[in-house]
């Protein structure tokens, strides 16, 4: 059941609509299926990269048909900024163990890769049996990394996006659809 919720008073009139809720779930479903015919008892930990891919890991982990265990990072490389910096500060480490375990790395946007080829370099030291990276958006213009994307939700242009766990210097991540800002 699916229950209509007006936001439009907190969309500021420069965000123009890319990504709608229902194409964002519908998404979720079949990447759920993926995840679930890659690791049916396997027994997977999502790892969370905090904050914008809170809200698609919370939505994605529904999906998925086969028990799963989740822990969060933190890191940054953009601060307030609208561009990465490329310098990446871990800013809460990984609580879970995860050696000779399956990981899924659950991001809300691949845009250079630089945090994600972090994030591989830094996950293989502790030996997980396999590491995949599961991302909501791609952009493939601004890639600067031959890192493999195993989950891709979407490929999008390069717009500056907000909404869904994205956020404009800290606010509105809880817009349902995603956004770009002209």
């Amino acid at each position: 059941m699916s229950i209509e919720f007006d936001q439009s008073a907190i969309v500021p009139s420069n965000y123009h609509p890319m990504i709608s809720e229902k194409k964002i779930q519908e998404r979720l479903e079949e990447l759920g299926a993926e995840i679930t015919a890659d690791f049916k008892d396997k027994r997977p930990i999502l790892i969370g990269v905090l904050n914008g891919g809170f809200i698609f890991l919370a939505d994605l982990i529904r999906y998925i048909n086969t028990d799963v265990e989740m822990d969060f990072i933190r890191i940054s490389s953009y601060g307030n900024a609208r561009e990465s910096s490329g310098h990446i500060k871990i800013l809460k480490p990984l609580s879970a163990d995860i050696k000779g375990r399956p990981v899924i790395v659950v991001e809300d946007i691949v845009d250079s890769g630089l945090s994600i080829q972090f994030l591989q370099n830094m996950l293989s030291a502790f030996s997980p049996s396999e590491l995949k990276f599961a991302t909501l958006l791609h952009k493939p213009s601004k890639n600067k990394t031959n890192i493999k994307l195993d989950y891709v939700g979407f490929e999008i242009e390069d717009k500056y996006v907000v909404g869904y766990g994205l956020d404009d210097e800290q606010v509105k991540r809880n817009l349902r659809s995603i956004y770009y800002i002209a």
